[in-house]
């Protein structure tokens, strides 16, 4: 079956976590003898910062890396759908497109046919800029596949789409798993955390479930990610954390290999407005089999367990007992590793959502409604 997949892009993944999934869901399509066609703009802005602090060897680095993708870069005024659609029998257009192409494409659907079309929605802005998504012509899509119920429930709520599917972020387990002996090298510290910081969205809560708990405790720490502003720099410095700055998404497991644990600390837009969508860094980390320690969230729809899976902690006090804990407790960092990785390989991995696609596609095919 022809797929075509329009993205920002999977080139880039600087402050671009979507590129982290949907490169795992074309590899499994791909794997799986599908032909598969990935648009990403030629100006993507992930592409433009990624190189201008990395140059081209990182885009050249991701190309090595995940082989199996040779994204067309296009130029939007240019780009010809009636070639770029020619044969597909199913397109994703992903929701951080620009909105004139998500129109365009709807259109070429209603003019052309002979495929299935669908929305993808992987970010807060049903809720935080709802207006925006409103803004969007869905009207010829097929429907919307949401990466969380709670957005699934937005799309029908407002009535921007018929149809909606909820389809989480997994894990890529060809790449996530636990780093090879030769990979590991010394330890690095006792906690890495990767994350953007970006637009005051959890500020409050990284110094709380992190930076604090790190200086309370002093541990080592490892910080990775980008958009950190001088100010915040100097704070992961004054909390004894170490900034590593952009890291290649496919090095994750390597550097998680060499700490002993892992926190995640979600948005407040996901805590709070959106409940059960864990975003896709827990996936990440528990496909690796690494212990795992997260600020608030509420696991409404039970992909995890906390206490098995995960750890939870609930205010600051608790987070450094937990650090504390698996500090010094082996057996507990073990057993946290062996079931988090067991439960993701289990019913959270990127074949597991090629699968969940595949039947929407072939259902909707039957006539039935999905």
């Amino acid at each position: 079956m022809r797929v075509a997949l329009f993205c920002h892009s999977l080139l880039s993944d600087w402050n671009h976590g979507n590129a982290h999934f949907l490169r795992g869901v074309v590899t499994e399509l791909v794997a799986r003898g599908h032909d598969v066609r990935v648009f990403e703009p030629m100006d993507a802005w992930s592409v433009q910062n990624l190189v201008a602090d990395h140059g081209e060897a990182a885009l050249e680095a991701a190309a090595r890396a995940f082989p199996e993708i040779a994204p067309v870069r296009y130029d939007a005024a240019r780009l010809d759908l009636d070639a770029a659609l020619d044969g597909c029998a199913l397109v994703l257009v992903h929701e951080w497109n620009e909105p004139d192409l998500v129109r365009r494409i709807g259109e070429h659907r209603r003019r052309r046919g002979g495929y299935r079309l669908f929305f993808h929605d992987t970010h807060h802005r049903s809720v935080t800029r709802p207006e925006e998504i409103a803004a969007l012509d869905l009207s010829d899509y097929d429907g919307v596949l949401a990466f969380g119920e709670a957005v699934r429930r937005v799309y029908l709520a407002r009535g921007w789409a018929a149809r909606a599917w909820t389809w989480h972020e997994a894990a890529d387990a060809r790449r996530f798993g636990p780093a090879a002996a030769d990979e590991q090298g010394a330890l690095d510290g006792e906690v890495a955390w990767i994350g953007n910081w970006g637009d005051e969205e959890r500020t409050r809560e990284l110094a709380e479930f992190l930076l604090e708990p790190v200086a309370a405790l002093g541990l080592r720490a490892t910080v990775h990610g980008v958009r950190y502003p001088a100010e915040a720099i100097r704070t992961l410095a004054a909390s004894g954390a170490r900034y590593g700055g952009w890291l290649p998404n496919f090095q994750v497991p390597a550097v998680l290999s060499r700490h002993l644990f892992t926190v995640h600390v979600p948005r407040r837009a996901y805590a709070r407005q959106l409940p059960g969508i864990p975003t896709i860094r827990p996936f990440e980390a528990l496909a690796c089999g690494t212990p795992l320690v997260c600020a608030p969230w509420d696991d409404a729809e039970r992909l995890f367990e906390a206490g098995t899976d995960y750890l939870l902690a609930r205010d600051g006090e608790e987070m450094r007992r937990h650090m504390r804990a698996l500090v010094a407790d082996a057996d507990l960092r073990a057993e946290l590793g062996r079931h988090g990785r067991q439960t993701v390989l289990r019913r959270h991995t990127c074949a597991h959502r090629v699968d969940e696609l595949l039947a929407i596609y072939a259902r909707l095919e039957r006539g039935e409604e999905g």
